[in-house]
């Protein structure tokens, strides 16, 4: 059982704050009858639920891991006529929207939903999913900088959250090395403004890992879905990992 207003969001009949406002209205109807009590349970796959007359279609929650390539747009659709990664995805009905976002020329992990309260709190920082970065940059960073890109670096919007980072190795003679970062943030181009800031720009990037979950079977340009038990442990490591004010609330 789910409340309402839940079901309804979920449904994609608006958002969760416009369908408390219809239940309230008296728009939304419970196997016939008008329900205005915000909070009411239902059970959706039994109960037939109606707004403004019109009955809802439930849709399946879909879960999908990306090995995104460079080249392709974290988006479903792009006016200029580039590669998006929706068209990677065959055989997928339901429409679904990724989580987050990798630039255009960052390859790795990226996760896809129709879920959007999941989708929702892996994208928010308060919840400190990790997200592990390995990047090719030009040059090979001190230990001083490294320490740097692991306690902050101050951007133009703002002191990054610490996080972690290693030099994995170097490329002899190639003046290039590979660092791995472990953020918890997502901002735009986050990881190459941070190697950029220490003097070392970034030359390839890529996510190799979110929470728990690796880019493991899977090769360039292809997906998986999750498995039932990789989606509960995603919702339950979102629950343990809240913030206490959060808690608070």
């Amino acid at each position: 059982m789910e409340r309402l207003q839940k079901v309804l969001a979920h449904a994609g009949v608006a958002s969760r704050r416009h369908c408390e406002e219809l239940i309230v209205q008296g728009s939304v109807q419970v196997n016939g009858k008008v329900v205005r009590e915000l909070g009411t349970r239902v059970d959706p796959s039994v109960d037939r639920i109606t707004v403004n007359g019109r009955a809802i279609r439930i849709e399946q929650h879909v879960y999908l891991m990306l090995y995104k390539p460079t080249g392709v747009i974290t988006s479903v659709s792009d006016p200029r006529g580039r590669r998006v990664v929706t068209d990677l995805l065959t055989g997928i009905k339901e429409r679904v929207y990724p989580v987050g976002r990798l630039d255009y020329d960052t390859s790795g992990l990226l996760l896809l939903t129709n879920d959007g309260e999941l989708a929702n709190r892996l994208a928010h920082p308060s919840y400190e999913i990790d997200k592990v970065y390995r990047a090719w940059v030009r040059g090979v960073p001190s230990p001083d900088k490294i320490k740097r890109l692991a306690t902050g670096i101050r951007l133009e919007d703002g002191m990054t959250s610490p996080g972690e980072a290693r030099l994995l190795k170097t490329a002899p003679g190639q003046d290039k090395a590979l660092v791995e970062l472990t953020i918890h943030e997502g901002r735009n181009r986050q990881v190459r403004r941070m190697c950029e800031a220490i003097g070392h720009p970034v030359l390839s990037l890529e996510r190799i890992r979110l929470g728990f979950l690796t880019l493991e079977g899977l090769q360039l340009g292809q997906y998986r879905p999750l498995t039932s038990t990789e989606v509960e442990r995603l919702k339950q490591g979102l629950v343990q990992k809240r913030k206490p004010r959060e808690n608070r609330r």
